[in-house]
């Protein structure tokens, strides 16, 4: 088993690992929708963190040379699930092509650190 903290990555919130990788699976710790240069500042709106949150999570996983490609299964916190939900969905699905889609489970959640809008965790497998 192998822990990952990325140069340069999302700064932690909690202790964690930005990821760890086992078997050829690599399971990547929940993002929020700050930035590397000013963590706990978010930007506006649904769309906007969906974006941040997406951005993070490619840069935990070009620092272990993969990208969105690898992902088989994601996670999606939101807070205010009835409220963001479509437009969430809209620019997430804008981030992998059609019929390429991983396997995902979304969920509503009362709260996440920073008072964030969402969260999104990511399980890959690592080619072989």
């Amino acid at each position: 088993m192998r822990f990952h903290m990325i140069n340069g990555g999302p700064k932690p919130v909690a202790p964690f690992s930005h990821a760890v990788e086992t078997d050829g699976f690599v399971f990547v710790t929940g993002q929020m929708p700050d930035t590397p240069q000013a963590p706990g500042v978010l930007p506006d709106g649904i769309a906007a963190q969906t974006r941040a949150v997406m951005e993070n999570l490619r840069v935990v996983l070009a620092g272990l040379d993969l990208d969105l490609a690898h992902v088989v299964m994601t996670r999606i916190y939101l807070t205010r699930f009835k409220e963001d939900y479509a437009e969430m969905n809209d620019v997430y699905r804008g981030y992998f092509p059609p019929g390429r889609l991983p396997a995902r489970t979304c969920v509503g959640v009362t709260g996440l650190a920073y008072d964030a809008l969402i969260e999104i965790d990511l399980v890959c497998r690592r080619p072989t």
